[in-house]
C-alpha cells in the first residue's frame, strides 16, 4: 500500500487536473540507477499495462507495477514547499540507504545499479 498525504493529493489533483491525457492517473515506480542504485519514479500516464495493480485514491487513481510494489509497499509521499522551491518527498520503510537528496535509494537485500546522479 502507498499512502499520500493531503498536501501531496493536493498537488497530484493540480498536476492530474492539467494534463493532457483524457484518463490521466500517477505512476509511482523504481527504476535503477542514482546514487543508492534504485530511484523513484513518479509520472503523469494514461496507459496501462500487464502487471500494474490500480490504487484508488480520493480523487485519483495511481498505478505501481507489481514489479516495483517490493521496493515501495508501505511507501508515504508528501509534498514540501520551501520558499521558491518545492517537490515530493517519499518515506520508504523499506529503504535502509538514502541519498541525500532523497530520490534514490536501496533495500537491505538488493542494491540496484548505482549511477551517478546528473
Amino acid at each position: 500500500m502507498i499512502h499520500i498525504s493531503q498536501v501531496a493529493t493536493n498537488k497530484i489533483n493540480e498536476i492530474l487536473l492539467g494534463s493532457e491525457h483524457q484518463n490521466p492517473f500517477l505512476r509511482v515506480g523504481v527504476e535503477e540507477g542514482g546514487c543508492s542504485g534504485l530511484s523513484y519514479t513518479l509520472v503523469v500516464d494514461e496507459e496501462q499495462k500487464d502487471g500494474d495493480l490500480v490504487l484508488n485514491q480520493e480523487n485519483f487513481k495511481i498505478v505501481v507495477h507489481k514489479d516495483s510494489l517490493l521496493f515501495i509497499d508501505g511507501l508515504t509521499i508528501d509534498y514540501e514547499e520551501r520558499g521558491m522551491l518545492g517537490g515530493f518527498t517519499m518515506d520508504n520503510p523499506n529503504a535502509k540507504v538514502s541519498c541525500g537528496c532523497g530520490a534514490s535509494f536501496r533495500i537491505s537485500n538488493y542494491r540496484g545499479k548505482v549511477q551517478k546522479c546528473d
